[in-house]
């Protein structure tokens, strides 16, 4: 692999000239929050919408910001350009900083904020014709709208997911489901398109809003309701919306077929109308 650039604390430098110390509270307690945005036609994909999210999180656990917002989107911007990619995804972490290990938040310290970018296809994904999720119990904090570096219940999900054979899991507590791995989940029933109502326990996520709002280009009606998962075993259709995967069709759910088991309408409808839309932003 090429060395690529990254940018760390200001700075734009290779990828292998890159450091965190190993005082840096991300690395002893998570103690950090991030965001990815796409990046479709080389540009960033709503970036923005990623940024007021980050902005939120770092609120939430009271960590200062430590640049600008519009100077943190230039960034992302830059690293897509000077990496080449035109799809893939730029990634952005800030931290609390490097401190003597204390749980307790230290009395002055100063972030790390870094970014990188890799290439992905989005437009021609592989997966696109179809993904299979594994279902696992969801084992997170009550915390789940701040997008926490903390996460290892989404590691083991998604570890599970992998030994199983699938791309993707299926987090639910006591049946209800909540969200997939990195992503939220939908499906459809009677032509109706259902999700999670955002609260505590799920991430806010950017695709999922986004696709509430190109809903009536794609023709899709959508209701913002919990669904279990004996409902998504019983649906026509289920997909997955993320910012690294846009709109996937979920065609088996473990080892059961969902529907017909291929992509259904509703979904390569709503597939359709989130890439249009995304072209029309970014081109």
């Amino acid at each position: 692999m090429s060395l690529r650039t990254c940018w760390i604390n200001g700075s734009y430098v290779s990828e292998a000239d890159a450091h965190v110390s190993i005082f840096d509270r991300s690395v002893l307690f998570g103690d950090g929050v991030y965001e990815v945005a796409a990046v479709f036609n080389g540009r960033l994909l709503d970036a923005d919408r990623h940024l007021v999210r980050l902005e939120r999180s770092m609120r939430e656990i009271a960590l200062p910001a430590a640049y600008p917002t519009a100077e943190l989107e230039a960034v992302m911007q830059e690293l897509a350009t000077r990496n080449g990619i035109t799809e893939g995804l730029v990634y952005l972490q800030v931290t609390r900083g490097a401190a003597e290990r204390d749980f307790a938040f230290p009395d002055t310290v100063t972030p790390t904020v870094f970014a990188f970018a890799r290439p992905k296809a989005l437009r021609d994904d592989p997966n696109a014709n179809g993904v299979r999720v594994h279902v696992v119990p969801d084992i997170r904090w009550q915390r789940c709208d701040i997008k926490s570096t903390a996460m290892l219940a989404q590691v083991l999900a998604k570890q599970a997911a992998r030994q199983a054979g699938a791309f993707e899991a299926m987090m639910h507590e006591d049946g209800v489901v909540t969200e997939g791995g990195s992503s939220n989940l939908w499906i459809v029933r009677d032509g109706i398109a259902y999700t999670r109502p955002l609260s505590n326990d799920i991430l806010a996520g950017i695709t999922r809003h986004v696709c509430l709002e190109v809903a009536d280009d794609a023709q899709v009606t959508v209701v913002q309701q919990a669904f279990t998962v004996a409902e998504a075993l019983a649906a026509e259709e289920c997909f997955i919306t993320s910012a690294t995967s846009f709109v996937l069709p979920i065609t088996r759910i473990d080892d059961h077929p969902v529907g017909s088991g291929t992509m259904g309408p509703v979904t390569r409808r709503m597939r359709n109308a989130y890439i249009a839309r995304a072209d029309r932003l970014t081109t």
